[in-house]
């Protein structure tokens, strides 16, 4: 399905109702637009999206640990060569 809407002169969109209605967007609602392979994609963030996403990044999180243990080796290791150079 292919939907059209003008953008106005303050840079503002009507989201066409029917799209509207089935993604439940109203008044208020946030949109995250998202910029990929020269496209403008738009994601409204409702209840429904946040309990779609709920616990994906819970996976990440033990390889942002392991990320910040090597980061702080690596900053040891640099204090260790600075503090070298300095004696």
């Amino acid at each position: 399905m292919v939907e059209k809407a003008c953008v106005t002169s303050k840079g503002q969109l009507v989201i066409p109702v029917s799209i509207r209605r089935r993604y439940g967007i109203k008044p208020g609602t946030r949109i995250c637009f998202i910029e990929r392979n020269h496209e403008i994609l738009f994601q409204p963030v409702t209840r429904e999206y946040i309990r779609s996403v709920h616990g994906v990044l819970k996976s990440e999180t033990l390889v942002t640990q392991e990320l910040l243990q090597e980061r702080a080796k690596d900053r040891a290791r640099e204090e260790a060569g600075l503090e070298k150079l300095g004696t």
